[in-house]
């Protein structure tokens, strides 16, 4: 008889997760809470506006082909991935641009464009980075490290033995600076730590591996949305006996005598004999686990990761100023970053980030307008959180008054509105305190102390998705999957 497997949410770490065990022969049931799987990388269509709701960026594209290949699919009869470029177009406070590229010739021309004396550093930087990427990628994130056994291996001990080389003991925006004499050049690399929900001025230089990731292995786009990727990992899923169940809230993990007995979805208990759980790791012990004090104790003592805020614009108007990604600057990110992490409140003048996948797919808007995505971090959620109803109009005008010096102009254009909260983090998607990474990684240590994806006090009990090792990012979560 086939073992019996139960995975909780239906996010890209629980597909994957779930792909993996199915084609291994077990028997797999996936319960999703929400109507759609997805998680965070969802999709909204209102009308002749479609969106993506979270991840806009696919790097590392080997990590999704490895997956088809080894559930047995041809990967191009599901996805094309479409190189990006310009990856984004950058405003500074000070009214310049910069467009960055994969494409080392034009990323050193548009360098040189604004600050010519940092194009050699910028070589010298990816070098820096790609040593990074070279030396750690295999041990932080493809190995599951909590395994002594498998982290002790020949190649990962010798790793270990040189760990002085990650670059660990210094900032992101310490290591930035050693490089880089232009300021703008320092504030768009330290931008990087917050893909993994962390403040530069606090995460370990190792996080720069980000830039290499996106730089020198490239930035794509998924022809037809981000979320086909959920639509074509389902599928495949179906095609190898998963059964998924969505709007199939879990309600508890069952256990005793340390071993997993199953799970409780409405009532019933559904008897399993391991659990994959993809739902955020805190909220895990705090809601679904008992008898787990001590440890929910700990993890309830950890720094969650940023949370955010996201507005998705139906805009009524075309804006040739803007490409695909776009980012628009704080006039002070130091002082930005103090505000989200040591005084947990909304930024007076915030980072914006907007994507806009019609400018790559057009059928996304209609022929007049643009879809389009915008992303603010914002703190955590705390027991003296800001009334996030004001924060969602503040940061409404805080959008539209720096679009307007920026040259855009687009008061009267929003045809249509959604917005998401810190709360609706929290509400929709059972995140801790509504982070949308997990936890931070804002001491030298904390981006190698992720919760391990094997669970040491209940046998058969296992974790995916971007709160656990190795962290959050598609290619990131999809190898928490497979780990």
């Amino acid at each position: 008889m086939k073992k019996k497997v139960i995975v909780i949410g239906g996010g890209l770490g629980a597909l994957s997760g779930a792909i993996r065990l199915a084609s291994k022969g077990f028997k797999v049931q996936l319960f999703e809470q929400n109507e759609n799987l997805g998680g965070k990388c969802n999709e909204v269509i209102s009308g002749s506006y479609r969106f993506d709701t979270g991840p806009s960026l696919l790097t590392m594209p080997f990590v999704i082909e490895e997956l088809f290949q080894f559930a047995g699919f041809d990967i191009s009869e599901f996805l094309q991935f479409l190189p990006v470029d310009p990856i984004c177009r950058y405003y500074f406070p000070d009214g310049s641009m910069l467009d960055t590229s994969g494409e080392q010739n034009k990323m050193l021309s548009a360098i040189e464009s604004i600050s010519p004396k940092d194009v050699d550093s910028y070589l010298r930087y990816m070098e820096y980075c790609k040593g990074i990427y070279d030396f750690a990628a295999n041990l932080f994130l493809f190995t599951p490290i909590h395994e002594i056994r498998k982290l002790l291996k020949q190649g990962n001990f010798k790793t270990l033995l040189n760990i002085h080389k990650l670059d660990a003991f210094n900032t992101v925006h310490n290591s930035v600076s050693r490089f880089f004499s232009d300021n703008r050049l320092v504030q768009l690399f330290d931008r990087y730590a917050t893909y993994n929900g962390s403040n530069p001025f606090k995460a370990p230089a190792t996080l720069n591996i980000i830039s290499y990731v996106e730089y020198g292995l490239g930035g794509y786009y998924i022809k037809g949305g981000m979320y086909g990727i959920v639509k074509a990992l389902a599928t495949i899923a179906k095609k190898l006996g998963v059964e998924i169940h969505t709007s199939a809230k879990i309600e508890k993990i069952l256990w005793n005598d340390r071993r997993v007995k199953g799970v409780i979805i409405e009532g019933e208990k559904i008897p399993a004999d391991y659990v994959l759980c993809n739902s955020d790791v805190v909220f895990t012990y705090n809601s679904l686990l008992d008898g787990v004090e001590a440890k929910r104790h700990k993890l309830n003592k950890l720094e969650p990761s940023i949370s955010g805020m996201v507005f998705l614009w139906g805009i009524g108007k075309k804006n040739p100023e803007l490409k695909h990604h776009n980012i628009i600057f704080s006039s002070d990110y130091k002082r930005e970053f103090d505000q989200i992490f040591h005084e947990l409140n909304a930024p007076d003048d915030p980072t914006i980030y907007i994507s806009i996948s019609s400018k790559t797919d057009p059928e996304h808007a209609p022929n007049y307008g643009e879809n389009w995505f915008i992303l603010l971090n914002m703190p955590y959620l705390t027991d003296k959180s800001q009334n996030w109803n004001t924060e969602k109009d503040r940061m409404r005008d805080a959008i539209l008054n720096k679009l307007k010096k920026t040259g855009i102009d687009i008061y009267d254009k929003i045809e249509f509105e959604k917005i998401y909260t810190p709360e609706d983090f929290l509400g929709v998607f059972s995140s801790n305190r509504g982070s949308i990474y997990g936890v931070s990684s804002n001491n030298m240590t904390m981006a190698f102390k992720r919760h391990a994806n094997r669970s040491r006090d209940i046998q058969g009990l296992y974790f995916a998705g971007g709160s656990v090792h190795p962290g959050g990012g598609i290619p990131i979560v999809l190898l928490s999957g497979k780990i």
